[in-house]
C-alpha cells in the first residue's frame, strides 16, 4: 500500500468529507482554504488555539490559522497553525496528515500553506478562500503563489457543509441551550428590586461560566425602555425584563430569550406574551425534514400580520450553530442582510433554526421569545424549552 492510500485508510476525519466533496464539485472548486476560527475548529473536529481564543492580534501581525482541503483528497489535507498550538497538538494530535505549528503571523502562515500546496501537488485552478476572514497581507501572498487561479468565496460551500449538524454537534448545542436557560432561571430567582441591568448581566455571565459555557453576549431590556445594552438602569418593582443571551459550549451557541418581571404581570402583559407564544408555536409546527424553509414564515407571518400590534411586532427565523445567523438562511428581509437561498429548499434533519418573535411596545416595553429548534426526520425538537411564561424575580 502506498503512503497516500495508507494515510487515507487510517484517517479519522471528523466531518462528512464526502458531503464537502460533493459541494465543492457542484461549485467547481479544487481546494478550500479555511481561515476563520469557527470553520477551522469544525474541520479539525474541535481544535481551537487556546492562546488566541479571545484576541487575534499579536505583536505587529495577527493570528491566522489555515486549513487546506483539496477536493476528494483528504489524505492531502493540511493544517498550518501558530507555534504555540504545538503544545496542544502534542497532547491531542490532529487528524490532518500534514500539521505544521510553526507560524508567528498572517504572512508566514499563508507562505507555508502555499509552499505545502505546491509540494503536495494540489490542483489549484479554482481556489475557495474565506474572503471575510482573510487579511489583505495574507491574500496578497496567496494570489502571488497562484497568479493564474480563479477565486471564489468559501463562505457558502462551508456553510452548506455545516448546515446539517452531526449527532455530536447537536449534543453540544443542546448542552449550550439548556445551560443558558438554567443560568437565566438562577439569575431571575436571585434578582431583587433595585438591581441594575449591568448587575443582572454580570450575574448571568458567572452562571453561564459556572456551567461550562463561554459567555458571549446578553441583550437586555428593563421596564418600558427598548434599549438592550447593559447599564445602571434599575429593575424596579413592576418592571418587566427581557433577557436574550448566547452562551458558547465548545464552539456551539445556545441562544434563547426569555421574559421576567418584578412582581406579577397584569392581564395585558399575559395576553401580549401569550400572543408571542402562539406565533412561536405556529411557526415551529411545520419544521420537519423535507419541509421547505419558507413554510416557517408561511405559518408565523400571517399571525403577526393580523395582530393588533402588527406595526410593532417582528418575526424572524434564522440558522444557528457555530455562528449566529448561519445557514439555513430563510429570509432576505431580516435585520441581518443575506440572501434567502434556503427558503425554497427542503430542510434536512440536523439543521438548526432559531425562531424569534419580538414586540416593541412603546408603553409596556420589549417582549420577546426566542427558541432553538432542531429539524428531525419526523418533526422537530426544541432545545432549552423552559421558562416560557412570565418568570417572577426574587
Amino acid at each position: 500500500m502506498n503512503v497516500n492510500a495508507q494515510a487515507k485508510a487510517g484517517l479519522a476525519i471528523p466531518f462528512d468529507h464526502r458531503r464537502l466533496d460533493r459541494l465543492m464539485d457542484a461549485a467547481g472548486i479544487d481546494v478550500v482554504l479555511a481561515t476563520s476560527k469557527h470553520n477551522v475548529q469544525y474541520l479539525l473536529g474541535g481544535h481551537r488555539a487556546n492562546f488566541f481564543d479571545y484576541m487575534d492580534a499579536t505583536g505587529v501581525t495577527r493570528y491566522l490559522p489555515v486549513f487546506v482541503y483539496p477536493k476528494g483528497a483528504p489524505e492531502k489535507a493540511a493544517y498550518i497553525g501558530h507555534r504555540l498550538e504545538g503544545f496542544q497538538t502534542k497532547v491531542k494530535p490532529l487528524w490532518t496528515p500534514e500539521t505544521q505549528t510553526v507560524t508567528a503571523g498572517s504572512v508566514d502562515a499563508m507562505e507555508k500553506a502555499v509552499a505545502y500546496m505546491r509540494k503536495a501537488g494540489i490542483p489549484a485552478k479554482r481556489i475557495a478562500a474565506e474572503y471575510g476572514f482573510l487579511p489583505f497581507d495574507a491574500a496578497n501572498v496567496l494570489r502571488a503563489g497562484f497568479p493564474d487561479a480563479q477565486w471564489t468565496d468559501a463562505l457558502y460551500v462551508l456553510e452548506r457543509q455545516r448546515a446539517k449538524k452531526s449527532p455530536e454537534e447537536l449534543k453540544l448545542l443542546k448542552v449550550a441551550s439548556e445551560a443558558v436557560i438554567e443560568s437565566m432561571k438562577a439569575v431571575i430567582a436571585s434578582s431583587q428590586p433595585g438591581i441594575t441591568k449591568a448587575e443582572v448581566v454580570e450575574a448571568l455571565r458567572r452562571e453561564e461560566t459556572n456551567r461550562g459555557l463561554t459567555f458571549e453576549y446578553c441583550l437586555i431590556t428593563c421596564g418600558t425602555s427598548l434599549n438592550r445594552a447593559p447599564s445602571d438602569q434599575r429593575w424596579e418593582k413592576g418592571d418587566i425584563m427581557s433577557i436574550d443571551s448566547g452562551g458558547n459550549y465548545h464552539g456551539y451557541i445556545g441562544d434563547v430569550c426569555r421574559m421576567a418581571i418584578q412582581g406579577e404581570p397584569d392581564a395585558e402583559l399575559e395576553d401580549m406574551l401569550g400572543e408571542i407564544e402562539t406565533i412561536q408555536r405556529a411557526a415551529m409546527k411545520p419544521i420537519r425534514a423535507g419541509a421547505r424553509g419558507k413554510e416557517i414564515y408561511a405559518a408565523g407571518e400571517p399571525l403577526r400580520a393580523k395582530s393588533k400590534h402588527h406595526n410593532h411586532l417582528d418575526f424572524l427565523a434564522h440558522g444557528m450553530g457555530m455562528v449566529s445567523h448561519e445557514a439555513p438562511r430563510l429570509t432576505n428581509h431580516g435585520p441581518v442582510p443575506y440572501p434567502a437561498e434556503y427558503a425554497e429548499e427542503p430542510l434536512e434533519a440536523g439543521m438548526v433554526v432559531s425562531v424569534e418573535t419580538t414586540l416593541l411596545h412603546q408603553t409596556r416595553g420589549f417582549i420577546k421569545l426566542e427558541d432553538t429548534v432542531v429539524v428531525t426526520e419526523t418533526g422537530h425538537e426544541i432545545y432549552g424549552e423552559g421558562l416560557r411564561g412570565w418568570n417572577r424575580a426574587g
